[in-house]
Parts: structure tokens; C-alpha cells; sequence
């Protein structure tokens, strides 16, 4: 097993319970720790961003994973504006789907994310992608 890394603030932007628990057990497994956040739709995800409401004491992530699908506000629209906005667009971004001809078209069609992975996603990849990211307690 590898040595334990530390991957800092990790904001889960996810509304089911079963896939939130199932990411916190790969990251447990591919040796990873932080503080995990997790935030149930985008309203909620851009009020912990930008620091409002309720979430007005909310960490800064060093990375944002992020579900495509919420009846609120879409994985694509929670994507633009955190790319758009010059104080966010520095966390990367890695986008989850469970459908996989949507990933392949995201990405194709919609370059903003930072990775792009089929859920549930796999230890290995899982490290893959922070090591390619490089998002630790340095990276914001």
C-alpha cells in the first residue's frame, strides 16, 4: 500500500447519499485523506464557494468533485460559473457521471473540468488524478 497522502479541503458536490459514502471509501482505499465536504445540490455547492449563508466559515477546496445531474442547477452550470468567476477557476475540477457515452461526450463537448470520470470511480484512478492535478494543501 502506498504512504497516506493529504489532498486537503475536497468539496463533493453530490445528492446521492450512496454515491457521497462510496467516494469517502475509494479515497479511504487509495490512501488519500483530507476533510471531505459535500454540498447535495448546486445551490447549496455555490453557497459553500462563495462563502454565503449558512456556509459563511466554509473552507476554500483544493479540488471539487462534481455530479452532472441535479434538479437544481446542472453539473454544467455549477462548471461555467466556477470557471468564469477569477477567485474560483483555480480548484480543479473533476466531473463524475454514471453513464458512459455522457463522459465521453462531456469530454468532448465541454473542455472545462479539470478530469472527466466514469463513477464509481476506481483507487487507482483516483490517485492517478491527484498526482496529474497535483491539488494539496499548497495547490489554492
Amino acid at each position: 500500500m502506498s504512504e497516506p497522502k493529504y489532498v486537503g479541503e475536497i468539496l463533493l458536490i453530490e445528492d446521492n447519499p450512496g454515491d457521497v459514502r462510496l467516494t469517502k471509501e475509494i479515497f479511504r482505499e487509495a490512501n488519500l485523506y483530507g476533510a471531505y465536504y459535500v454540498a447535495n445540490d448546486g445551490i447549496e455547492a455555490l453557497d459553500f464557494l462563495y462563502q454565503r449563508g449558512d456556509y459563511a466559515d466554509a473552507p476554500r477546496p483544493n479540488a471539487i468533485f462534481l455530479d452532472w445531474h441535479f434538479p437544481k442547477k446542472s453539473g454544467e452550470e455549477i462548471l461555467t460559473e466556477l470557471k468564469s468567476d477569477e477567485s474560483l477557476k483555480q480548484i480543479p475540477v473533476v466531473v463524475l457521471t454514471s453513464i458512459q457515452p455522457e463522459l465521453n461526450d462531456l469530454k468532448s463537448e465541454n473542455p472545462q473540468a479539470d478530469a472527466y470520470v466514469l463513477k464509481p470511480i476506481e483507487p487507482d484512478d483516483l490517485t492517478r488524478i491527484v498526482e496529474e492535478l497535483s491539488f494539496d494543501q499548497s495547490r489554492v
